[in-house]
């Protein structure tokens, strides 16, 4: 297969760098961003990579330079995450448990930026009499 961007192809580790790895393709080197090591955060490289280990990578772009960027997280298949649905209890003692929580919150929001408005007022009404007209 010729090396073209959107190709997955099989390739060796040659180098690993604390911002990547390098990865010989078809004889040339092109490199794998730490960013495309893996679908999850990844902090140290060489606990996902070694060298010497062979790679699914996709070649990303070649610039004219002829620097390759390549992607192994984009070479894997397409994993469906399973998600798990989230339980909920819609008996009618939680129901009335968490709107009289909610109307807690409320009201105590409502007393709060009351008490915030009125400090607000005072303050403003302090400085306007401080000033002097001329």
């Amino acid at each position: 297969m010729t090396l073209m961007a959107g190709n997955i192809l099989e390739g060796t580790v040659i180098n690993i760098t604390n911002f990547g790895a390098f990865v010989e393709v078809e004889g040339k080197t092109g490199l794998v961003h730490i960013s495309e090591v893996a679908d999850s955060f990844v902090k140290d490289i060489r606990v996902h990579l070694k060298e010497q280990d062979k790679v699914k990578v996709k070649v990303l772009a070649i610039d004219d330079n002829g620097k390759i960027s390549l992607s192994i997280k984009q070479a894997m298949p397409a994993q469906k995450k399973s998600v798990k649905p989230v339980e909920i209890d819609w008996s009618s003692e939680n129901k009335k448990q968490n709107q009289n929580n909610f109307e807690d919150i409320m009201s105590k929001f409502l007393k709060e930026s009351e008490e915030k408005l009125q400090d607000v007022k005072k303050h403003q009404d302090f400085k306007s009499k401080g000033k002097k007209n001329f």
